[in-house]
């Protein structure tokens, strides 16, 4: 059996890896890489191998850095059966959709742009209003039969979407989802058997079961751990079925694996502090969040401060009509919350992802509206990185104010805006807010960081460093080899240094790299 690693490796996204049992060929994952749009751009469109030779995709969860490149992968091919949760499934048809229309929306405006700039230069008696009228319809909208039209006439490249809308929705008829804890048959004497993993709503770890000339080999591929008492969802699965105990090989994520978060139990505290703190200085909080997950927590935790009085009860904006679809989606999957959610909410009648002080905006004219009010309110808006959505918008109209928060809840990856926020933010928070303020850029514009910048670590979606190792310390696997993915290369390569020192044979791939299990 051969296992080769091609992405998440060094690196948090992108995840990707192959099992080869010479008689299936069966990928964990196929994820997108994110960051530097024209980087991202050139590892997402090249698939490492010919999308035809693959049976069937094991899918841990419907995040985008797991999920992304499916409707890729069967455009150019794969015709097998992407294999996961019934949670995740669900989950995954807002989330590529929406992947897609950004894709599409980033391409046409790349492509407007360029062409703008290329007719301003050659028409060079026009004025800009000119020709803006002429590539737009409706006031604002992309003409995007005259874009394309002009841009043929001139023989200008076009960018074209990694995938489309169309690619997304037909990529959906290949999903096949399955509950926890039964064995699913996924290639010759190859099964899946899926175990909660605690990150998100249906995030799984994967034990994979292959039978080869009499030999069994198990693989047990963590996707993304969770954290232990968190809200909504059960603990990471601890006790796994007897026949799954012995693991050949545990690829594991290191996300944190030189970390440790702040207690969960300090979650509603903390957050308490930021909202009385900003509201004392009459401002707005603002949170940028992932749409699927990190929101449905945050209204949680806000509905319980809101019903235990420990907090002013301002209103509570939600801008992101993917936030909104996918908060109707944990609506409709009950059956994988913990034992406190049931009691504290439904067991009382009382839905947790709503409350009269909360408000789902869908429309571009009411998030323009939030925009300008000027009363204390939370504002939650996509995406989690800060890096694209309307969460964008509402920085421009924010960020230099000193009146204001910008409270980070997840992780930043290196590269991205929210990154360069909560670096710069942090820092200057932390001298005191001496001095001017740091200088950020985004939409072509540049904007004092005036906004106070917090950060509350507990709502990682990730297991820390302890919690990784109550994976292995606790739990009934045992592990014969581990191979550390889906982190930085430093936490990578300190977790796994730590993972030998307690006698256990740990590394971590390169990307391409190839195992082979005996």
């Amino acid at each position: 059996m051969h296992i080769t690693f091609h992405g998440a490796t060094r690196e948090v996204t992108g995840s990707m890896h192959l099992i080869d049992t010479e008689k299936d060929r069966i990928l964990l994952d196929c994820g997108m890489f994110q960051g530097h749009r024209k980087v991202s751009d050139e590892k997402n469109k090249i698939m490492p191998f010919d999308a035809r030779i693959i049976s069937n995709i094991i899918l841990s969860h419907a995040h985008i850095d797991h999920s992304g490149r499916i409707p890729l992968i069967v455009k150019q091919g794969f015709n097998g059966r992407i294999i996961c949760t019934r949670p995740t499934a669900d989950a995954a048809e807002y989330l590529l959709l929406d992947s897609a229309y950004i894709s599409e929306s980033d391409a046409n405006y790349l492509n407007y742009k360029t062409l703008r700039s290329f007719l301003i230069k050659l028409k060079s008696n026009s004025k800009i209003n000119d020709v803006k009228m002429e590539l737009k319809t409706e006031g604002h909208k992309l003409n995007l039969i005259r874009i394309n039209e002009l841009m043929d006439e001139y023989s200008i490249e076009k960018v074209n979407p990694i995938y489309t809308v169309e690619d997304a929705e037909q990529s959906l008829s290949h999903f096949d989802s399955y509950p926890y804890n039964e064995p699913i048959a996924i290639g010759h004497n190859t099964t899946c058997t899926f175990y909660d993993a605690g990150h998100i709503l249906g995030s799984a770890f994967s034990i994979i079961k292959a039978n080869i000339d009499g030999r069994i080999y198990r693989i047990c591929y963590t996707g993304d751990i969770g954290r232990f008492e968190k809200p909504i969802l059960r603990n990471p699965t601890l006790q796994f079925s007897k026949e799954d105990e012995i693991i050949d090989l545990l690829i594991m994520e290191s996300t944190y694996g030189n970390r440790v978060h702040e207690p969960v139990k300090d979650l509603k505290k903390e957050l308490k502090k930021v909202i009385i703190e900003t509201i004392k200085r009459d401002g707005t909080l603002l949170i940028p969040s992932f749409a699927f997950g990190r929101t449905q927590e945050l209204i949680y935790v806000l509905h319980e401060l809101y019903m235990e009085k420990e907090a002013p009860l301002i209103p509570i904006y939600i801008d992101s009509p993917l936030a909104t679809k996918l908060t109707k989606v944990f609506g409709e999957h009950p059956e994988v919350y913990d034992q406190n959610t049931h009691e504290t909410f439904l067991e009382q009648g009382k839905n947790p992802f709503w409350f009269k002080q909360i408000t789902f905006i869908s429309s571009v004219e009411d998030s323009m509206a939030v925009m300008h009010e000027d009363k204390p309110h939370i504002i939650i808006a996509s995406s989690g990185m800060c890096e694209a959505g309307r969460i964008l918008h509402h920085l421009r109209y924010k960020i230099h104010n000193e009146k204001n928060t910008i409270l980070i809840v997840g992780y930043m990856a290196e590269n991205t805006l929210g990154r360069r926020i909560e670096d710069k933010g942090i820092e200057y928070e932390e001298s005191g807010r001496n001095g001017d303020p740091p200088i950020l850029k985004f939409l072509n514009k540049i904007y004092p960081l005036k906004a106070h910048v917090k950060k509350i670590e507990g709502f990682s979606a990730h297991a820390d460093k302890n919690e990784l190792l109550k994976i292995l310390f606790d739990s009934n696997l045992r592990v014969n080899k581990i191979a550390v993915v889906h982190g930085q290369e430093d936490q990578s390569i300190s977790f796994a240094k730590f993972l030998n020192d307690k006698g256990y044979s740990a590394f971590v791939p390169r990307s391409g790299e190839t195992i082979t299990l005996k």
